[in-house]
């Protein structure tokens, strides 16, 4: 008689877990029914778009949900032998930071600003661990050293402003790891991160999870993160879990149409080699295009905190951007692409005559002077700006209608009754219907406020649009709409894109021509299949490298 092997407890068990939000109406279920095991050293991740229940899910488990607003109607939560529905706060909060840990999607609003990263750990490590050998701050000195952090006894010393994004987010992982906790909820831990940084601090998870023997819950809408992380996989939708798996299975056999259509919606780098434009989207044709071109760039040069004056001694500024030059034309993208403090943002705000900038800009023709209003006032109807937050491109104050019709008061264009058909025209041509004008921005989605964004910067009908990580906070199906939108417009009207990105695929998927910033100068540029399949500087393929692709089996390799 052969002996059958038992399964290990799973570490944390969430099982027909349901959440209801109080609403105006009644209760209203957000969460509904989800369940699943993590096991000991394994990494799960919760997938699906924004709104599907991912970060509420994470929340409940951590007893973090909004009492006035959310509440666990039914399910468990079991943390070993304990169901963490059914104990005190005093009891959590021993469980909070010291068993479970998490650590948030941005760092900054996670930290203290007014302590010291060596205070706020060693906070954390005194609340937690009662029987240490050592002093807090050897222990918080050591977790720093063991996320590869330079100079740990320094970085005690700083505050959190004083770090860059990715070393911020290695502070919140050491702190997390300091307790030694059972299990790490990391909730989309690396979305505000360019792509080499999120290289690095996955790598670092992995590396920490083997050493800790941690169980990792990931919450992301990145396929191409789940890939390179998960052991196991569940979709969400509509806050229910709508498939689980192993990695491989998910992205090699998936059941569900949900799941195909997440994966299809990933931009894959190299997918389309061998071409030399984006790909068209519609099949009307093209209207014929004249070669001239919309935006011309000549040695600019732009430095923060110039000193002027005699009074103004010492030594002068670097400049953050130097000698960029290119031409755009008309129907054109030109993907700007590099890491954060590269210069990208930056040169999209000097070309539009939002910042001082030494050298030549000129649009359509037109010299770009930031310090005269006469010139600028007709430049500012050829060039529009669509930034990377829409929400805090939107006064919460105004509603859709006013936000878009408002370039067009400003540019005294029309009456009010042509207006209101011309924001119906633009809320159609972006996929919104009329009435949601008299909306307001908090009353819609993520993608559409993006796309609100957008028909506001066609208002004025530009020739350029600068595009700075537009579709960075969007889902990945989001941004795959948002980013056929905007190659539609382009062939319909003949803009010109700058289109400002860290997401290699999104250049690929988006540009005509290519260029690769880093350090302030442009490093390599060229036509678009020229530098993805040919690239000369060691930066591009350091920064083609670090893109995680939406294929298990290469990280299992």
């Amino acid at each position: 008689m052969t002996e059958q092997r038992q399964e290990p407890a799973p570490v944390l068990s969430v099982q027909r877990l349901s959440v209801d939000a109080r609403t105006p109406g009644g209760l209203k279920r957000i969460l509904d029914r989800v369940s699943f095991d993590l096991a000991a050293g394994e990494t799960l991740c919760l997938a699906g778009e924004s709104g599907s229940g991912k970060s509420v899910t994470s929340l409940a488990i951590m007893g973090l949900l909004q009492k006035a607003s959310l509440r666990i109607s039914s399910g468990e939560i079991r943390l070993g032998d304990k169901d963490l529905t059914r104990i005190s706060e005093r009891a959590m909060r021993r469980i909070r930071g010291g068993e479970i840990a998490m650590i948030f999607q941005e760092p900054m609003t996670s930290l203290n600003p007014v302590m010291t990263v060596g205070a706020q750990l060693t906070e954390a490590i005194r609340e937690h661990r009662d029987n240490l050998v050592e002093s807090p701050e050897t222990v918080a000195r050591q977790m720093l050293d063991a996320v590869h952090m330079t100079d740990p006894a320094r970085r005690l010393t700083q505050y959190p402003h004083e770090l860059s994004g990715g070393m911020r987010q290695r502070v919140m992982i050491a702190m997390a790891l300091s307790c030694r906790p059972k299990v790490l909820i990391a909730d989309e831990p690396t979305t505000a991160l360019d792509v080499t940084v999120q290289a690095q601090i996955l790598k670092l998870m992995r590396e920490l999870r083997h050493e800790f023997r941690t169980s990792i819950l990931m919450i992301t809408h990145d396929m191409g993160v789940v890939a390179e992380m998960a052991d196991r996989v569940a979709i969400m939708q509509s806050g229910q879990i709508v498939e689980q798996g192993t990695a491989l299975d998910i992205f090699e056999r998936p059941a569900e149409p949900y799941t195909r259509q997440l994966l299809v919606a990933v931009p894959r780098l190299g997918a389309l080699a061998g071409t030399d434009a984006p790909p068209r989207v519609t099949v009307a044709p093209a209207a014929p295009l004249a070669p001239i071109p919309v935006l011309e760039v000549a040695d600019l040069r732009v430095t923060y905190g110039r000193k002027t004056g005699w009074l103004n001694r010492g030594p002068r500024p670097e400049p953050t951007v130097k000698d960029v030059s290119f031409v755009l034309k008309a129907g054109e993208t030109l993907g700007l692409v590099g890491e954060s403090g590269s210069g990208k943002s930056t040169t999209g705000k000097a070309v539009l005559g939002l910042i001082p900038f030494d050298g030549s800009v000129r649009i359509s023709g037109q010299e770009v002077f930031p310090s005269s209003h006469a010139i600028m006032r007709p430049i500012r109807r050829a060039a529009q700006m669509i930034f990377q937050d829409p929400y805090a491109s939107l006064d919460p104050r105004m509603n859709v209608g006013a936000a878009i019709a408002e370039p067009l008061v400003i540019h005294d264009i029309g009456n009010a009754a042509e207006r209101r058909d011309r924001v119906a025209a633009l809320l159609n041509r972006v996929g919104l219907t009329p009435d949601a004008a008299e909306r307001y921005p908090h009353e819609f989605s993520g993608g559409q406020r993006q796309r609100i964004c957008i028909a506001r910067a066609l208002a004025l009908e530009p020739k350029l649009i600068v595009a700075d990580e537009s579709v960075a906070a969007l889902d990945v199906s989001v941004r795959a709409r948002v980013l056929d939108l905007m190659l539609e417009l382009q062939e319909q009207m003949g803009l010109a894109y700058l289109f400002i990105s860290h997401d290699m695929a999104v250049i690929e998927k988006m540009s005509h021509h290519v260029a690769v910033m880093r350090g302030g100068l442009i490093v390599e540029m060229g036509a678009r299949r020229q530098v993805f399949e040919n690239p000369q500087d060691d930066y591009t393929r350091h920064l083609m490298e670090a893109v995680p692709m939406p294929d298990p089996r290469r990280y299992r390799a």
